[in-house]
């Protein structure tokens, strides 16, 4: 595929979640649970330009996933997209301007088609994105899937999510060490049920399905701090693509024909993929 479509990571963690998805006329910002101050920072320390945004998805009403949005709605003039019971689901959300979508709606967005699928999440109306553009022969140039915060994989998910040539997917914790861990009982189960996060392990599964010949990076999302490590999370999805760690501490790493790219996000350190 030709790169037409970019990912900008300025925060992924149970603290806070905001990433900027360019397209060739403008970028769409995923959420904000970050202060405004950090928001811009991370984007200015990765080159990107927040007067390119011209619309805001949320995938889900979570704290970590909204809390900066009331005031960068503040600041800002452009559409706000979320399903009714996201929307419904907080009352400072119900308060904004917001535009309804519901599952598998497509958008037109800064040149790109934009299908809305439903996740599986302790939430009201829980939903991820797939990115799109076309050539000039209407053909699929380049495709970007994004999904986190969900339990398992839907049907649709998983359709929408195959084949991208970046594959931001949800990889939040080794499952052995959420089992050892500090977490209380009920919150063990929580996080490891069908509504709940994907294990490093269930995304390496779906990793069987959703690579292609097409795929070229796969960004590991929402990495929790107490129970993974980076280190972990790509040792556990390289292996599932055959690929090999490229630096010391294997929080990188790539298949022997230098196809494609494993890598994770961060709570704190901002990552493009281009």
């Amino acid at each position: 595929m030709t790169p037409q479509i970019h990912l900008h990571v300025l925060a992924s963690g149970s603290k806070g979640n905001a990433a900027v998805v360019e397209g060739p006329t403008g970028s769409v910002l995923i959420d904000d649970g970050i202060a405004r101050r950090t928001l811009f920072a991370r984007a200015s320390e990765l080159g990107v330009d927040m007067g390119d945004v011209r619309a805001v998805l949320l995938t889900h009403e979570h704290t970590d996933h909204v809390s900066g949005l009331p005031v960068f709605a503040n600041h800002f003039d452009g559409p706000l997209f979320a399903t009714a019971g996201t929307i419904a689901a907080r009352e400072r959300l119900s308060q904004l301007p917001f535009e309804v979508i519901n599952h598998m709606d497509a958008l037109e967005l800064c040149g790109m088609h934009v299908t809305v699928f439903p996740t599986s999440h302790d939430v009201a109306d829980p939903v991820g994105f797939r990115f799109a553009t076309t050539d000039e022969n209407g053909e699929l140039a380049d495709a970007l899937g994004y999904c986190t915060d969900t339990g398992v994989l839907t049907d649709d998910a998983g359709q929408a999510l195959t084949g991208c040539r970046v594959l931001a997917l949800e990889s939040n914790h080794d499952e052995r060490m959420l089992a050892t861990g500090p977490y209380p009982g009920y919150l063990k189960q929580r996080i490891h049920g069908r509504q709940g996060h994907l294990s490093n392990a269930q995304a390496a599964d779906a990793l069987q399905d959703l690579v292609t010949n097409e795929t070229e990076v796969i960004v590991g999302m929402h990495l929790s701090h107490e129970n993974n490590r980076p280190s972990v999370a790509v040792r556990t999805l390289a292996a599932a693509v055959g690929a090999e760690a490229t630096n010391e501490t294997f929080t990188e790493a790539r298949t022997p024909d230098g196809h494609l790219t494993v890598c994770v996000s961060a709570q704190d350190a901002p990552l493009s993929v281009w």
